[in-house]
């Protein structure tokens, strides 16, 4: 292949059905070298079963897949390694093998492809070879470290290596940005570019519409299987590409969340943690939503693990209702009143290859035992039957799988289960992460309605824009302590963003 020639990948009339669902309808597709991609819509448009059927994950499809010309036949995700088609996903952590090391986790293919043939590894090559990847990258990851030892952004960067570690020509990156950084996101920006120049053809999937209109040169829009909208990025704004995903005319956000502050109920005094987290004070009201605005790396995760007793504290002391409160376990936490809505949703937050109804009743099963502590299955599926209509939760049944509802549904059985405890704090840690546009709006509405019914929210995230149209009060959080308090009326997201990287001479005094 030489850097001039323009390879042209297509897809037409790509059908699909899954059982009781048309995933795919006729989807007429095409990629080229030497372009970024962007890829959008709401969860459940179609987007990843349209690349999964292109990397050979689904093989029972309609259509056809063409490369300049000449029909393909993908059989496995193998044959589309081979014809140079590679894919990230944005689940990191089933993708890499965690008590392997970062070089390990980089050449991993290598190993894949010699199994079975009996020769010795050079490990001073194949560390060497890693580290050409990820100096490629300009990522500062020891290749001898332990992945599971790693931060979520820094096993994204891993994968990213492991898959331009050999020459592709069509690279597929599914919401690469989601555990970044500021900094981070800059620099896979800079590398997508390059592998641009150097004639490889990206498709860029995101939520991010900022990143979406900054990184790409094509933008296509996926709803309910159909290709609605494609595009040069010139030829379009943001709110078209929004209406577009949603299928209608879209408002304008409100500005600032008002709601009726009342009694203190949840403060920290001179928190640390054995790790990042160091001398945090702050406290939140009844009714009251308070930010916890930082970039990855900030500490917020940990800030939040913190608070609900998933981490060991170093110092300081947590009081409720005015009350000093002592626990190290989340078990405890939860009979305090306390809910956490954590980041990794599909790790820590569900029994993923559980029900709904599991789920949801989960938190509090000794509700659902009668009679020597058998679970009475009716009273279980009636309550469950009843979050699902309260959260809008889109399921045909409470007995469905968790795994097959899309990440804003995933969402809301997160935030159901906690729903039935009668929880009076809640800690939401990045909780519109990998979610789309219609799913962040019933997230917001909902807790909006959490405050309103007097609930205490924590809302940890580094999207500030979100952050300035759902917040009362912000801490900005930075190398794991806060340095800056806003009435949100009284910021800026530039504000926001000039002390989250550190800006400022003055350290946040409570």
């Amino acid at each position: 292949m030489t850097c001039n020639k323009v390879d042209k990948l297509t897809m037409s009339k790509i059908s699909m059905e899954f059982p009781g669902v048309k995933a795919l309808n006729n989807v007429d597709y095409e990629i080229e070298t030497g372009t970024i991609h962007a890829l959008i819509g709401a969860n459940g448009a179609g987007k990843s079963t349209l690349m999964k059927t292109l990397v050979g994950v689904y093989q029972d499809y309609n259509g056809e897949i063409a490369l300049n010309g000449q029909v393909l036949k993908i059989k496995s995700p193998k044959d589309a390694k081979d014809l140079g088609i590679e894919i990230v996903y944005q689940e990191v952590d089933t993708a890499l093998i965690p008590y392997l090391t970062v070089a390990e986790n980089v050449i991993l293919e290598q190993y894949i492809n010699n199994m079975g043939k009996k020769q010795l590894i050079n490990w001073n090559r194949l560390y060497e070879e890693s580290e050409e990847v990820l100096n490629k990258l300009n990522i500062k990851i020891a290749t001898r470290k332990i992945v599971k030892e790693l931060t979520l952004a820094e096993k994204q960067m891993v994968l990213i290596a492991r898959a331009i570690s050999k020459k592709c020509r069509f690279l597929i990156l599914d919401e690469p940005t989601a555990a970044l950084s500021q900094v981070e996101t800059e620099e896979l920006f800079r590398v997508v570019r390059e592998l641009k120049e150097q004639n490889v053809g990206i498709v860029f999937i995101s939520h991010r519409l900022p990143e979406v209109f900054a990184i790409a040169d094509q933008i296509t829009v996926m709803r309910d299987g159909e290709i609605v909208l494609q595009k040069q990025v010139g030829e379009i704004n943001q709110i078209e590409a929004v209406e577009s995903m949603m299928g209608r005319k879209i408002k304008q956000q409100q500005t600032i969340f008002k709601s009726k502050i009342g009694k203190k109920i949840f403060e920290v005094k001179n928190l640390s943690d054995r790790n990042k987290v160091r001398d945090i004070n702050f406290a939140v009201h009844s009714g009251e939503i308070v930010a916890i605005a930082g970039l990855v790396g900030a500490g917020k995760t940990e800030l939040c693990n913190a608070l609900f007793g998933a981490s060991p504290l170093k110092s300081g002391e947590r009081l409720i209702a005015n009350q000093p409160v002592h626990f190290d376990h989340p078990h405890q936490a939860v009979e305090y009143g306390l809910a956490l809505i954590p980041e990794e949703r599909r790790n820590q937050g569900i029994f993923i290859n559980e029900s709904v109804k599991t789920n949801i009743t989960i938190t509090n099963l000794e509700k659902y035992c009668q009679h020597d502590h058998f679970i009475d299955s009716r009273l279980e599926r009636r309550t469950a039957r009843e979050m699902i209509d309260q959260l809008g939760i889109k399921t045909t049944s409470e007995e469905v799988r968790v795994a097959f509802l899309s990440g804003g549904n995933q969402q809301k059985v997160v935030i159901g289960k906690w729903l039935i405890t009668d929880a009076q704090i809640y800690i939401f840690d990045e909780p519109t992460k990998g979610i789309d546009v219609n799913a962040k709006n019933d997230l917001f509405e909902l807790i909006k309605q959490l405050a309103q019914s007097g609930k205490a929210i924590i809302y940890a995230s580094c999207d500030f824009q979100e952050i300035l149209s759902i917040a009362n009060r912000i801490y900005v959080m930075y190398d794991g302590k806060f340095i800056k308090e806003f009435l949100t009326e009284s910021t800026t997201e530039e504000e926001l963003l000039f002390y989250a990287t550190g800006g400022g001479s003055c350290e946040y005094q409570h």
